[in-house]
Parts: structure tokens; C-alpha cells; sequence
């Protein structure tokens, strides 16, 4: 067994699929005081990401919730759905939205009435929408972390001379030593990414859910490939034009969710030029162009580690595009309906019922699908 892990691990780190034909990773063995990226230092983001679950538990619980108080965001209790397993088991193989034919078939079917059907299949989808509340925690973990990555990140990089040309990412390539700064930015920006990974199951699901989950593994591959190789330089800088626009736009949600119209169509309109700019003209025409075209001065062989990361980066490319579709939408109903709406996230639909209806639920039968005959003859419904 150890020597089949031996195999896979110098199979995995081969140096043909790494390193230029002038490099080996002898290059980046530590030396007179000067430290260089090691594979290893990654393992050190899983507990971080669980250091990270337990920071926004904290947040969320006793600084999310009681601003979400202060600005009139109320837990709100859902009415369940009286238990009936048939149409439970519908609900979950076939549709959470029935035609009506399908309404009518089942309510005959359980000898319930048509309206109390549809009832039922709202309120059984209200249950699977998060709360406002729930959403504005969401937000204010998201923006706390975005806000502080992108100080830290333009702290860490406003004086380094790769930050302000692109030219200097490829300055003496690819041997550049590791400073402690960029350690932690790694560390803070790849724990982070598997929190969220570990919280799929449990965080909001937007209609985006299948692009979220692409560029949450994206992220951390890119990530992993140029720490790895000691693209640290293009790491930081892809990892700061991602942070700089993504708080503004949760904090626009955090407005949004408090009915503060005003603010949040401003923050919006902030997000949607910082993004437009950092991710449709910065991304592709600087940082795309310097992974692709600059290493071509440096070396004449290309390693499959360039294609792979060269390919990540235009899969987020992708994304952007994608994403800037969907944001464009939301200015677009902005300009002309003057109110932004996030076109992700399903809203959840009135519900409400009347002493009749209420009474005829509490006294139905237990395997709910038998209800009384008066309510069937019952005119009104």
C-alpha cells in the first residue's frame, strides 16, 4: 500500500507535467533564509475552514441576528403542511408545482378539495425557501469576510510591483520566495472556500447553484495550482480582483432584505461597475493575457500544469460572462421598474387560510388522505 501511494504521489507531481524542461523543484527547496511554497502548507486550510465555520456561527448568532433585529428582520414561523404522504411522495418524485389537472387528480385522490390541495403544495414549497432572516446571515458572514480580504489584500499588495504591472508577475519566473503575507492570504482565501463547499447542503440554494458549485471547486483548484507551481504573485492578484466587488454586492443584499430600497439600489449599481470592470475588462485582458502569452518569453515548453490553470481561469471567465448576463437583467428591470430584485432567488408565496379551512385540517383524518365529505360538497372552495 505505501509504495502504490509513493507511485500515485511522484505520478501526481511529475515534473514534465509541472515544470518547464529548466526547472525542477530542487529550484524551490528553501535556501539562504528564503522560503518557497510547499504543497504541504495547504493541508493547514481544512482546520482553518472549521476554524472559519465556528467565526461565522459566532458572527451570524450574536452579530448578524441582532442587527437583523435593530433593522426590523423578524424570524418568521412557516405553517407547515398537514401530513399526507401522497402528496408528500408527488411533491418530491414528480413536481413541487402541479398543473392543475394534476391538482384535481390528486385531490381526488386524498378526498381533499382543489384549494386545499394548492394549499398544501404552497405551503409545503414555503418550507424549502430560507428565511429572511437566514438570508441576511448569510450576507453578513459573506460581506464580513469579502470586506477583510480585500483590505488585507490591498494592504498586502498596493507596494509590490506586480500589483500595479502584470509584467512583474513573470519577473524572474518562476522563483519567487514566499512571504509570510501571502501565506495567510492563501490560507484566509482557500478556508474560506472550503467552508462554503462544506455548507452546500445547508446555505441558500439560488438558481445559480450548479455556477456556484463550479466556481467554488475552480477557485480552489486555480488556488491549489499556483500556490503549487509558486504562482503566488498571479494568485493574490486573481484572489484580490474576486474580493474587491463581492462585498459590495452582499452588502446590497443586506439593504435589500431590510427594505431599504435607496441604499440598496445604490450598492447594487457600485457592485455591477466594480464587477463589470474587474471581471470583464481586468480578468480577461490582464490576467488571462499574462498566464497565457507572458510565459512564452521565459519558455518554449508547455506543461500540462499551463493548460490546466489557464483553463480554470477561463472557465471562471465563463461565469463572469454568465453572471454579468444575469446582472445586467437585474439593471435593466432597475432602470425601467426602478426596484432590484436578485432573478436567483425564488420568493416565497402568500399563504393564508380561513377558519373554515383551518378547522377542517385539525379535524382531518391522521393519514391525511380522508377529509370530510361536507368540506367536498362545500360550495365555496
Amino acid at each position: 500500500m505505501t509504495h502504490i501511494v509513493k507511485t500515485l504521489n511522484s505520478w501526481f507531481w511529475w515534473e514534465d507535467v509541472w515544470m518547464p524542461r529548466n526547472c525542477s523543484w530542487t529550484d524551490f527547496e528553501d535556501r539562504n533564509g528564503l522560503v518557497f511554497p510547499k504543497p504541504y502548507h495547504l493541508y493547514a486550510t481544512i482546520p482553518f475552514a472549521f476554524v472559519m465555520l465556528i467565526l461565522r456561527f459566532f458572527l451570524e448568532r450574536f452579530i448578524a441576528v441582532p442587527l437583523a433585529s435593530a433593522l426590523g428582520i423578524k424570524e418568521v414561523k412557516r405553517v407547515k403542511p398537514q401530513p399526507n404522504p401522497t402528496l408528500e411522495d408527488y411533491f418530491k418524485a414528480c413536481t413541487k408545482k402541479p398543473s392543475q389537472a394534476e391538482i384535481r387528480r390528486l385531490a381526488k385522490k386524498c378526498n381533499w378539495t382543489v384549494h386545499l390541495v394548492e394549499k398544501w403544495f404552497r405551503r409545503r414549497r414555503n418550507l424549502e425557501i430560507p428565511t429572511m432572516l437566514k438570508k441576511f446571515q448569510e450576507a453578513c458572514w459573506r460581506f464580513s469576510f469579502y470586506l477583510f480580504s480585500s483590505i488585507g489584500g490591498f494592504a498586502i499588495l498596493y507596494d509590490k510591483p506586480w500589483f500595479h504591472d502584470i509584467w512583474n508577475v513573470w519577473d524572474g519566473y518562476p522563483f519567487h520566495s514566499l512571504l509570510p503575507s501571502q501565506y495567510w492570504y492563501y490560507m484566509a482565501e482557500m478556508s474560506f472556500y472550503w467552508s462554503l463547499v462544506f455548507t452546500l447542503g445547508v446555505d441558500t440554494k439560488r438558481k445559480d447553484f450548479k455556477a456556484h458549485l463550479v466556481h467554488h471547486f475552480a477557485a480552489l483548484g486555480l488556488m491549489f495550482f499556483s500556490y503549487c507551481a509558486n504562482y503566488v504573485r498571479l494568485g493574490t492578484l486573481v484572489m484580490i480582483v474576486h474580493d474587491c466587488a463581492d462585498f459590495w454586492l452582499e452588502a446590497a443584499k443586506i439593504f435589500n432584505y431590510a427594505h431599504w430600497e435607496r441604499t440598496c439600489s445604490i450598492l447594487f449599481v457600485i457592485f455591477a461597475f466594480i464587477f463589470f470592470i474587474s471581471r470583464l475588462i481586468v480578468f480577461p485582458f490582464w490576467i488571462i493575457r499574462a498566464t497565457a502569452y507572458y510565459p512564452v518569453f521565459y519558455s518554449q515548453t508547455f506543461v500540462i500544469a499551463y493548460f490546466l490553470s489557464n483553463g480554470q481561469l477561463l472557465v471562471l471567465q465563463c461565469l463572469h460572462i454568465y453572471w454579468s448576463y444575469l446582472i445586467f437583467k437585474i439593471l435593466r428591470k432597475f432602470i425601467f421598474i426602478k426596484k432590484v430584485k436578485d432573478d436567483r432567488s425564488d420568493e416565497e408565496e402568500e399563504d393564508s387560510l380561513s377558519d373554515t379551512e383551518e378547522k377542517t385540517i385539525k379535524n382531518g383524518s391522521k393519514n391525511g388522505c380522508e377529509a370530510s365529505h361536507a368540506l367536498l360538497n362545500n360550495n365555496n372552495y
